[in-house]
């Protein structure tokens, strides 16, 4: 901005007295939002005024169409003989107490017509007119000739009903009184009323629902549910006044309670038992002059209460009023100040201020000049102010210099800033500082656990193969040797199935505890996943001394460990090692192939017995590396179309019928052939097993489809079963595996059946979660060879599964023991709705305890041997021979 615009400005007082009128504005408002508001409580006022009369009188209104009854039912027994003797009325008298009666129920009625007139000019019209047709009509059927008690039922409940009609709407009224905006007072008093309201119909009801139920011990009426309902009422209605606001009222109403003629009605009507009792006529009248009585006093209570909620409403209107007129002069008076003073206050400050505004202009050009302290008291104020503002954002410029440097150290950084504003700024540097920290902490933090097992805390596999490579780096310099013990657990899988995951979890914290004690100091152990640990061991001076490390660790592994048990405390279980000892002395190979090499050792010390240590020699190394050749040759094979499949029959136990095949993979190799439990066990180690069974089922599934195709089936038929690797269904592509394959076949999904070991169930959950989107395929899934794992029976009601293949050992046993238990089997099977398949049938006996004991299906070589395709498809259908069966 330049000199000559600041000059041409509109003058500082303007700008002030125009900064002014901003709040004179919300002034204003706020005066006009106050007027508006004491309006409304008068308003507000006036209308509770309002609803309170209404209230009362639609309550009076209700009270005395109920004490109207009293009388009506006093003329019906009047009129009875047979009730008029009951009462206790002499024949001579009997004439003058009827006109007696009919003279006050003449009084009750006009004293019901007065009330509902007066509830009538205070509102509640459609209420009024209800109740005053409702009456009208009732009392037309009172007056027919020919009425007695029993015939006057429905006038007894129709005038209760008609009461209870006004009695809403005054409930309705007092609501309405109740949810004004009042203050708390003129709430007060309103709840009073509406308290008091509520004892007036209740009392006024009393007797009347009382002495109606006293007439059911000699006539037809019966009112015993109403009497029952309105001494309910009365009781609840007489707690109710317990909560009274207003002592006066609460004095009153002390005093209504202890007049004679409360106290006669509470003697007579609390002494009543559970049935009606005949009462003289003496008594009734004397109840009757009670409770015209008591229905003044409450009426005198009601009118006490409506006073004092009136007078309280009308309090709230003056007080509104006045409100209203204060609050139009205060706002004149403060506009009028605060115009005057802003005027004068411009005026007098500007020349001051000219010279702290050059300063400011420095100060917003970035130039933290001092600002000197000089002029009027506020102008020395703003000055002041001006300058420490200056100095505050040095200190804020310091900061950001210093967390810009990383100084978060620095002493700079704790230094705080005067004011609000300082505070937050502060406060926003230190938060920085502290992200910074946190997330060099949380770096730090993320490091350690992408390196270690969170279970044990021990290195885990991949930081294992890092510290492995390093300690080869560093012996292949120095020329020292390294030394790798493969540590794994003996019957761990037992401590899971028994005791819990819980209690395998304990075992294993316990375990990497033990040895990582056992070790040396500077030697590193490791988890690898499950129940295998590695130990690094560095410089390794003697074998000797390695391996009586590895059998100090065995030793020391086989100690019992305490677990927690699901009955509380604990149980002492154990568990065993097998150590796998390598060594590498010239530091050529790398991590993976040494602990790799450790590993084959534990294999062959759990070969030899479990509990040992075994060294990797060069028997292993020939081991290995004849794995690996058979490894590279089964991978030629599969590329090359080196491997085939053969079907053998699965057939119906009754029937002899092929109801299924089964796929078997074979491999014809340098002029023999190699068994599958050699090949696979090799496949199994990498993701080989995942190709060779996805290969399997592309054939079999298109073999299955060629066969449908040349016999022209459409619907049904034979199944075909695939063996699935645990490694493969653990696989996340399996699905698509087993898709591609039927879709590519064009095979139902219901005719492929895949089966899984039970090891593989139990061990692996994303296999469970395969198998279940497999079988939501429409796949059948069979568990193989069931018996000799770890599922028990009682699991298999929550496996995806369809079928038990019953493994060859059961069926082929002569052992009662286990013929029973292929028994047991199949009829646990059949109760949760699995199909059965036996293998391994190779005698007819077999077969014939099969067929006894309900077996679905068979396979094995009493049936057939695994076919070529064609001899399979020769036999497609096919049914076993009738001596087979008989």
């Amino acid at each position: 901005m330049t000199s000559r615009s600041v000059r041409t400005g509109l003058p500082l007082w303007a700008h002030l007295a125009a900064l002014v009128l901003v709040p004179l504005l919300g002034v204003g408002a706020f005066a006009a939002f106050l007027v508006v508001r004491a309006g409304g409580d008068a308003d507000a006022a006036a209308e509770a005024d309002r609803s309170v009369r209404s209230a009362a009188a639609l309550a009076t209104a209700a009270g005395a169409v109920d004490r109207e009854v009293l009388p009506m039912l006093t003329v019906a027994a009047l009129q009875n003989p047979g009730a008029a003797q009951s009462l206790g009325v002499p024949a001579a008298f009997a004439e003058a107490a009827l006109s007696a009666a009919r003279s006050g129920l003449a009084d009750a009625r006009s004293a019901t017509d007065d009330a509902v007139t007066a509830a009538g000019r205070h509102g509640a019209t459609a209420a009024v007119d209800a109740a005053t047709t409702t009456i009208a009509r009732l009392r037309a059927d009172v007056d027919a000739p020919g009425q007695d008690l029993g015939s006057l039922a429905d006038a007894y409940y129709g005038m209760g009903e008609a009461a209870d009609a006004l009695a809403a709407a005054s409930r309705s009224e007092m609501a309405g009184a109740s949810t004004a905006d009042i203050p708390g007072a003129t709430t007060a008093a309103v709840a009073d009323v509406d308290l008091v309201a509520r004892y007036v119909q209740a009392s006024s009801r009393q007797l009347p629902q009382f002495l109606g139920w006293t007439f059911a011990a000699t006539s037809d009426l019966d009112t015993g549910a109403s009497w029952t309902q309105a001494q309910q009422d009365y009781t609840s209605a007489v707690l109710g006044l317990g909560g009274l606001r207003s002592s006066e009222l609460a004095q009153d109403w002390r005093d209504l309670q202890a007049t004679p003629a409360a106290q006669t009605l509470q003697g007579t009507i609390g002494a009543a038992g559970p049935e009606p009792v005949e009462l003289p006529l003496l008594t009734i009248s004397g109840l009757v002059t009670a409770g015209t009585e008591r229905s003044a006093d409450a009426d005198a209570l009601l009118a006490s209460a409506v006073g004092t909620a009136v007078d309280a409403a009308a309090a709230d209107r003056a007080a509104a009023d006045a409100e209203r007129t204060t609050t139009l002069l205060a706002a004149f008076l403060v506009t009028l100040v605060a115009v005057t003073v802003a005027w004068w206050f411009g005026r007098s400050v500007t020349r001051s201020l000219a010279a702290v505004a050059g300063q400011a202009a420095q100060i917003s050009r970035g130039s933290l000049v001092a600002v000197p302290v000089t002029g009027p008291r506020e102008v020395r104020t703003v000055s002041g102010a001006l300058d420490d503002a200056v100095g505050s954002l040095r200190r804020i410029q310091d900061q950001a210099a210093a967390v810009a440097r990383g100084e978060l150290d620095s002493p700079t950084l704790s230094e705080s800033l005067p004011g609000p504003l300082g505070e937050v700024v502060h406060d926003s540097v230190q938060q920085l500082v502290r992200s910074v920290q946190l997330r060099d902490r949380l770096q730090s933090e993320l490091a350690h656990q992408a390196a270690h097992d969170p279970l044990t805390d021990l290195p885990n596999r991949a930081q294992a193969l890092q510290l492995v490579d390093a300690a080869l780096a560093r012996g292949q310099r120095s020329g020292s040797m390294v030394g790798v013990l493969f540590v794994d657990l003996d019957g761990f899988k037992a401590v899971n199935d028994r005791a819990g995951h819980a209690a395998g979890d304990a075992v294993l914290r316990t375990v990497a505890g033990r040895l990582a004690t056992g070790v040396r100091a500077g030697d590193t152990v490791c988890r690898l996943g499950g129940d295998e640990f590695v130990a690094l061991i560095e410089p390794v001076d003697d074998v000797r001394a390695l391996v009586a490390l590895a059998e100090r660790l065995v030793a020391a592994v086989a100690e019992d460990v305490l677990v927690p048990h699901a009955s509380g405390g604990q149980v002492a279980v154990h568990v065993g090692a097998s150590i796998g000892v390598a060594i590498s002395q010239d530091g050529q190979l790398v991590g993976e192939t040494l602990i790799a090499q450790a590993d084959a050792a534990t294999y062959l010390a759990k070969a030899r017995g479990k509990g040992r240590v075994e060294l990797f020699d060069d028997e292993l190394r020939s081991r290995m590396a004849a794995r690996h050749e058979l490894d590279a040759h089964l991978r030629d094979a599969l590329e090359h179309g080196g491997l085939r499949l053969v079907y053998q029959p699965v057939v119906e136990v009754v029937s002899g019928e092929v109801t299924g095949w089964e796929a078997l993979l074979r491999w014809e190799h340098e002029g023999r052939s190699v068994p599958p439990s050699e090949f696979i066990p090799v496949a199994e180690d990498s993701d080989l097993v995942c190709d060779l069974d996805a290969w399997v089922l592309r054939r079999a599934t298109a073999q299955l489809a060629s066969w449908r195709t040349a016999r022209g089936e459409s619907d049904g038929g034979p199944t075909m079963a695939v063996n699935l690797s645990g490694r493969h269904l653990a696989d996340p592509r399996v699905v698509d595996h087993v898709r591609d394959a039927l879709t590519a076949a064009g095979l139902p999904a219901q005719l492929l059946v895949l089966e899984v070991t039970e090891t593989v169930l139990v061990d692996s959950p994303a296999a469970l979660d395969h198998l279940a989107r497999l079988r939501a395929l429409g796949v059948g899934i069979a568990i193989d060879d069931f018996g000799t794992g770890y599922t028990s029976i009682g699991q298999l009601g929550a496996m995806p599964v369809d079928t038990l293949k019953i493994d060859r050992s059961f069926v082929a046993s002569e052992d009662p023991a286990q013929r029973s238990l292929v028994t047991l089997m199949i009829q646990t099977a059949h109760i949760l709705g699995l199909g059965v398949v036996a293998e391994g049938v190779e005698r007819v006996s077999q077969l014939e305890d099969l067929r006894d004991d309900r077996c679905d299906q068979a396979q094995g070589y009493l049936m057939d041997r695994p076919l070529e395709p064609a001899e399979a498809f020769a036999r497609y259908g096919a049914v076993i021979a009738p001596g087979v069966l008989s």
